[in-house]
């Protein structure tokens, strides 16, 4: 909950499971996520005494690409929702993947043939549960993201729509036209019946069913959470970048009005869109940053949380030898490798636990490394990144990031940034701020982190960390052919 001046007022929060049915499968519950929304929303009104009137409006961010399907009528959904790092239709995208339909795809949505992304997902969704493509080509399905559910449970099931940020991550909407793309829905045999309007990022969404909160609230502002990240950290000049570091890493840099295409397998995406106009956007997408060190508490129990890896490690020194490559889902931009798996290399006698741990923390550096990279072959490159993410709070991580990359490193006051990015988009749609550059005047940086590494220390440590990727990747694919 924010104040009129962006302060955070109240938080609440809750954890819910990951659902692991087979190697490489993700899914969450749906009741799981509307539940814990509902509760948490509801806590967090009760914690600081607000009555539902005195909220102007509410933003909603939410992982992205994160597929659910359910019955119009009923509003249950028909199979549980499959998350974005899920590579269950690897084999379908391969099957599918030509030099001309990948060309066609890139050209339309700016994104690539992928897993990764909610078509492939919808289309298993209907070819594998009993009864629904029948249902679909009847009507009677809906399709969304996160966001999507969320507001048709709000609503009571009388709005079914989401934002063109959410939209161009499904791979069926012309980030160009701004419409659902009928030759990508013929592609992949998904009914238009089944897809949500698409709005403004600040926009008039729908209003939440008086026996949600007890007084209707209006819904002014969605965005995908790297794009609500990107909002909240007031990057609206070209040439901007954030970087958040939640389960996965997302590095965006705001291109303006121009959709660039990249050719070194990077992302083009609608940054926001704000009365009717598009700014696009350059991101790099990598699949494992908390969600290592969540592996090394719960998977390893190396430690009991993750806060204790910062004085854990503050003596290790950089270059210690191990690098753990984290590719336990496959390995995001600008490999886009489906079957890579993790690995840990360079392990010795002196080899312990706050060796490993300090890997898994540089493992995201080097990760944002291959990203900045990749931009910088397309021409362009950040010199200053603000970063947000529940990682952040660590100065060692930040610390070996900036050294890393060579670059300034900002974490802003307000880390929630996510959060925050919404709460500016819905306090655009309402009027409480005026534009994008009163935003800009209100973001605070917290504390600047400036490299200190020579270029030889960090050319040598990243050539170190390349031929540990190349060579998990081709041990991968050894184990794959066996």
């Amino acid at each position: 909950m924010f104040t009129k001046d962006a302060d955070v007022f109240g938080t609440a929060q809750q954890e819910f499971l990951q659902h692991f049915p087979q190697n490489g499968w993700v899914e969450h519950d749906p009741n799981d996520i509307w539940q814990t929304v509902l509760s948490t929303s509801r806590e967090v009104l009760a914690k600081k005494d607000v009555k539902p009137e005195e909220i102007i409006a509410i933003g909603i961010t939410n992982q992205r690409e994160t597929t659910l399907v359910w019955n119009k009528k009923t509003g249950k959904p028909i199979y549980n929702a499959i998350v974005w790092q899920d590579r269950r239709t690897s084999a379908y995208c391969e099957s599918l993947s030509t030099d001309e339909l990948c060309q066609t795809i890139s050209d339309k949505t700016g994104l690539l043939l992928d897993p990764y992304f909610s078509a492939t997902k919808v289309r298993w969704i209907l070819d594998n549960v009993e009864g629904a493509r029948e249902q679909a080509l009847a009507g009677e399905l809906a399709f969304g993201t996160v966001d999507t559910y969320l507001l048709w449970q709000l609503t009571g099931g009388k709005e079914h729509r989401t934002d063109a940020t959410n939209a161009s991550r499904t791979m069926l909407f012309n980030i160009h036209t701004q419409q659902w793309d009928q030759e990508l829905l013929d592609l992949f045999e998904i009914p238009e019946s089944m897809l949500p309007q698409v709005m403004d990022s600040a926009d008039e969404f729908g209003s939440t069913s008086e026996d949600i909160f007890g007084a209707p609230i209006r819904v002014c502002g969605i965005a995908g959470d790297q794009q609500a990240a990107l909002v909240g950290h007031a990057c609206f000049e070209q040439g901007m970048a954030k970087s958040t570091y939640g389960t996965g890493c997302f590095l965006m840099l705001n291109t303006g009005e121009k959709a660039l295409t990249s050719e070194n397998r990077l992302l083009t995406t609608v940054a926001y869109r704000l009365n009717g106009k598009p700014t696009y956007a350059i991101e790099g997408s990598i699949f494992m940053a908390g969600a290592t060190m969540q592996w090394i508490v719960e998977g390893l129990k190396l430690l009991s949380h993750a806060g204790e890896s910062e004085s854990l490690v503050k003596d290790v020194p950089l270059d210690h030898g191990v690098f753990l490559v984290p590719s336990f889902t496959g390995l995001g931009a600008p490999y886009w490798d489906p079957n890579a798996r993790g690995a840990i290399l360079g392990l010795t006698r002196d080899s312990g636990i706050s060796t490993i741990v300090a890997a898994a923390l540089q493992s995201v550096g080097y990760q944002t490394k291959d990203l900045q990279k990749a931009m910088e072959r397309d021409g362009l490159r950040p010199s200053v990144l603000r970063v947000d993410g529940g990682m952040v709070k660590n100065n060692w991580v930040l610390t070996f990031l900036s050294n890393i990359l060579g670059a300034t490193v900002e974490r802003p006051t307000v880390t929630e940034t996510t959060s925050l990015g919404v709460a500016y988009l819905a306090g655009l749609q309402t009027g409480i701020y005026e534009s994008t550059e009163q935003l800009a005047k209100m973001w605070t940086c917290d504390r600047r982190f400036e490299p200190t590494m020579s270029a030889d220390e960090r050319n040598d440590l990243y050539a170190k960390w390349q031929h540990c990727v190349a060579q998990v990747r081709l041990s991968s694919d050894d184990c794959q052919q066996q």
